[in-house]
């Protein structure tokens, strides 16, 4: 063991030293408060680095390099970073390692990374609806084309990127940990996700552009304990290489799965509709996006009448502004979920009618979560709020409307500040007996001083108020420092 350990660490050196580019980040976060819960923007989009808990602090550490070949169509990127803190999902966790691989266009990435929603602003959005930072990231295996590709033979004026990966959820022993005895959990569970995307204008001759696109996401396999909180009831979700294909191309499973899944689609299958217009004026940049979000086949296209699950956006980005940089305003709207009746054909009733969706949960899966994060909006209320050891998604019935803007007014000072109202209805299966309103809002500072070289420097304040989360403050500072020593230079 020692000696394998020797190794590891010769060749984790050797791979340092041969870096080209090489960064070293120190990150520390500390978060205080009164209330219930941490305020819902000090926890939400942080890439499930953070506590639903008032009180919590983290130490972050991370690496990263890149390995350019000389003909420069062929590259290696990699990074890794550990996080230790109180509070947390755990007290000690690996964020990110990874390997990228390029070539040419392509992206071929192996490992656990950072990743944000398809077409939304990071810093200032809700979030996308299938994927939006909120969670801590997943292992996976990708190929992607990151980037735009312009079709030959259109001169530039259409173009395409997407992408197709296949992980695994790694978050069993948390889920165990988590629930009440008897409470349902699962383990070894599989993920999949995919997207494509066409983009119709050239903005090098015009300036208006367009994006239409799709997003699926998975999940199969694994094995679900205490199925639908039944004590005992062990659920074997089958993870054969069919079962891959039909992550791929979502079909109904065999006779190896529940009846429901026979019926419908094997796994828990979610995805969404995006399209974006874009009007890139020399001085300024004005943006509209919508996604609709569906769950399996239903709502996918037209069946139920027009779509009402979305997320509805308009951005306007000052390019050379300083103390309003971005704006942005978003609508979302989860509450019809194709509407509330819903049954399965009987002798007396025949006709089975196929409403009362309940987007983000599942039978076996309990929902679409990492770490009892929605990995989606995280307007839907995650798990680790719950109270019952269940994790359940009990609220995914909402409206809400959201704010964002920041600005840099001065080269050593930088803002952002973000406020969301929403209507809460809980879920058509469990609902809340009256309409919950919460408001949420969030101010950050974040000061990158000249005199302190690759230091940043960041306070926030954030809040709620209303019937959902409570009324919570809190305060919260993050000190950012990179490249403290000159690694290569030490390991020449």
């Amino acid at each position: 063991m020692l000696r394998k350990l020797c190794l590891l660490v010769a060749m984790s050196l050797a791979v340092i030293a041969g870096a080209q580019t090489l960064s070293e980040v120190y990150e520390f976060s500390a978060m205080a408060g009164s209330g219930d819960y941490s305020p819902f923007w000090h926890m939400s989009n942080r890439q499930g680095i953070s506590s639903y808990e008032g009180e919590s602090y983290y130490t972050r550490i991370g690496l990263a390099g890149d390995h350019p070949l000389k003909n420069g169509n062929i590259g290696i990127e990699w990074g890794a970073d550990v996080v230790i803190g109180s509070n947390l999902t755990s007290t000690v966790f690996v964020q990110q390692a990874f390997v990228d691989l390029t070539w040419k266009r392509f992206l071929f990435s192996f490992g656990q990374k950072e990743r944000w929603g398809e077409i939304h602003n990071r810093r200032l959005s809700s979030g996308g609806l299938v994927e939006s930072g909120n969670a801590r990231p997943i292992p996976q295996i990708r190929i992607e084309l990151p980037q735009y590709l312009d079709i030959s033979g259109t001169g530039g004026w259409l173009a395409v990127r997407g992408h197709l990966a296949y992980g695994w959820f790694s978050d069993g022993n948390w889920q165990k940990d988590f629930v009440a005895e008897g409470k349902s959990h699962t383990v070894g569970v599989r993920y999949h996700s995919k997207a494509g995307f066409m983009r119709f204008g050239n903005e090098k001759k015009f300036p208006l552009t367009a994006e239409l696109g799709i997003s699926m996401v998975s999940q199969f396999g694994g094995t679900t304990y205490n199925l639908l909180n039944i004590p005992g009831n062990i659920s074997h979700n089958p993870s054969r290489p069919k079962d891959y294909f039909m992550a791929l191309v979502p079909t109904g499973g065999d006779s190896e799965y529940h009846a429901a899944d026979q019926a419908n689609i094997a796994g828990n299958v979610l995805g969404s509709w995006l399209g974006a217009v874009t009007w890139n004026a020399g001085e300024w940049k004005l943006r509209c996006c919508y996604e609709h979000v569906f769950d399996d086949h239903s709502q996918m296209f037209w069946e139920y009448g027009l779509w009402t699950e979305q997320l509805v956006g308009m951005e306007l980005e000052i390019k050379n502004g300083t103390w309003i940089k971005n704006v942005l305003v978003e609508y979302f709207n989860l509450k019809n979920q194709s509407g509330p009746v819903y049954h399965d054909s009987t002798s007396e009733i025949p006709d089975q009618v196929s409403c009362r969706d309940n987007n983000y949960w599942h039978y076996s899966y309990n929902g679409w979560f990492n770490y009892g994060r929605m990995i989606g909006t995280p307007l839907v209320s995650s798990p680790v709020y719950n109270t019952d050891g269940t994790l359940d998604i009990y609220n995914n019935r909402v409206e809400a409307f959201h704010f964002g803007v920041e600005g840099e007014p001065f080269t050593w000072l930088g803002y952002r500040m973000l406020f969301t109202k929403s209507n809460n209805w809980g879920s058509y299966r469990k609902p809340f007996k009256d309409i919950k309103v919460n408001r949420s809002g969030l101010v950050e500072f974040t000061f990158k001083p000249s005199f302190l070289k690759n230091w940043s420097i960041s306070t926030s304040f954030a809040y709620d108020c209303g019937d959902l989360y409570g009324d919570n403050f809190g305060g919260m500072i993050t000190l950012t420092r990179k490249n403290v020593f000159d690694l290569k230079k030490m390991l020449k």
